[in-house]
């Protein structure tokens, strides 16, 4: 690269590719804003032009010296290159040069000989072009940027929004906390296991705080019993799970669809036997499935005022037994994969 007349932008500026120096074509281009520079044909002339990213390219076709019309498509395929303005200007008759100059990939042609102020005009339209788009891919470019800082500061209040609901069943229960905690950590080891993303079982852990946002309503005189429910106060315990739903299903967020579906059914059975809609198998959604197995160990390894925790053993041994009557049994054996995650995650945040 020799530096005629370029400009102090250099990204802007015109690249003349040729064999030997174009003096015509630089006196002619002079005049352009950003100037012109000379590159000169090598081996590493499309790296030059790849690592210089120039506005417009002019090639100067020498067919003694090199092939113009392979050397286009050779920038062509350079993904920098693929949509910058090239001129190609060579001799022989105007309909073929197009021909061959539109087939290589030239956005435009020019015959030799070519008057100096037509090919300023001719390369002044292309820079034009070139700076126009440019500038449309900076503003779209700042576009995708405001609107991705738009999408994750909607995700960061719509998970501040789950974290506030997750308090509010703490308010009803002191021990809400840990066991939700554990049951996301659970849910995570689960679905991981069965082949979902890091995002998505973050999305299905976080929205499985909410499980049993439904027993906000549940009256404290059965929330908080000691002792076996009656079987009326069974019925009304067994309303959270669609009083969670209800509270939920509606909105517009992602998140909080997820919850709405995790909290109707999570007490469903494989078998059928479960409520509130008595679904069965893969009726049941994932989520659901998946927070079945985390919520019911968790809720036997915990100490509750009317039972002692589960040995570890043993609840382990209760999942196994129960995969395919309660349990979804793909659940239950990405569960037991992880099984050495989940011993370390329930002595961490022992009940």
């Amino acid at each position: 690269m020799t530096g005629e007349a370029a400009g102090e932008d250099e990204g802007a500026a015109v690249a003349i590719v040729a064999a030997r120096r174009p003096a015509t074509l630089v006196l002619a281009l002079r005049g352009l804003p950003g100037g012109a520079d000379i590159v000169s044909v090598s081996a590493q002339v499309v790296d030059e032009l790849v690592a210089w990213d120039p506005a417009v390219i002019v090639v100067e076709a020498e067919p003694e010296c090199f092939d113009a019309p392979v050397l286009i498509q050779t920038l062509r395929a350079r993904e920098t290159l693929a949509r910058t303005p090239i001129l190609l200007v060579a001799s022989g008759e105007a309909r073929a040069l197009r021909r061959t100059g539109r087939a290589a990939g030239a956005t435009d042609v020019l015959a030799k000989p070519f008057d100096g102020l037509e090919v300023q005009e001719r390369v002044g339209v292309l820079l034009e072009l070139a700076l126009t788009r440019r500038e449309n891919d900076r503003q779209a470019l700042a576009m995708r940027r405001d609107a991705a800082k738009a999408v994750a500061e909607a995700t960061a209040r719509e998970r501040e929004l789950v974290r506030r609901l997750m308090l509010a069943a703490e308010f009803r229960d002191d021990q809400a906390g840990d066991h939700l905690t554990r049951v996301a950590g659970c849910v995570i080891a689960v679905a991981e296991g069965l082949g979902l993303s890091p995002a998505e079982a973050d999305d299905v852990a976080l929205a499985s705080t909410m499980h049993d946002i439904g027993k906000i309503g549940v009256p404290d005189h059965i929330l908080m019993k000691a002792g076996p429910l009656t079987p009326d106060e069974w019925d009304e315990m067994r309303r959270h799970a669609l009083r969670g739903y209800h509270m939920l299903h509606d909105s517009p967020s992602y998140l909080l669809q997820i919850a709405a579906e995790i909290a109707l059914t999570h007490h469903e059975r494989w078998d059928g036997s479960g409520y509130p809609r008595g679904l069965k198998g893969d009726e049941i959604p994932r989520s659901g499935r998946i927070v079945a197995v985390a919520d019911v160990f968790d809720a036997l390894v915990s100490a509750r005022s009317y039972k002692p925790a589960w040995p570890l053993d043993k609840a382990r041994a209760h999942l196994e037994a129960e995969a395919g009557r309660h349990f979804d049994p793909a659940c239950v054996a990405a569960f037991l994969s992880r099984w050495d995650d989940i011993v370390a995650l329930v002595q961490e945040r022992a009940a």
